[in-house]
């Protein structure tokens, strides 16, 4: 069994008001991840997932490809352990 990562992407552009967080929350479902997402103060979007390494590329692809590439300039994308202390997948608001 693929040991479980977690994720964390912060994407800067215009990702705010822009419906990225549903977006995001919307292409979770296809995949088996958990996480969350929120606006940041600075302009920023964090997304936070957990799961298998291939499943969490897939998803950050997914979320480029479902029609916001454009709105992003950056993603600074930091790997560690997961935690496990998500259930599903939830937008912070």
């Amino acid at each position: 069994m693929e040991k479980r990562q977690r994720m964390k992407v912060l994407y800067s552009g215009r990702v705010q008001g822009v419906g990225f967080r549903y977006n995001a929350k919307s292409v979770a479902a296809g995949f088996e991840v958990t996480g969350t997402v929120r606006n940041l103060d600075d302009g920023r979007v964090e997304l936070i997932a957990e799961g298998v390494r291939d499943e969490l590329d897939a998803f950050r692809a997914a979320i480029r490809d479902s029609g916001v590439a454009g709105f992003i300039r950056d993603e600074n994308v930091t790997w560690s352990d997961a935690t496990n202390d998500i259930r599903g997948f939830n937008i912070i608001v």
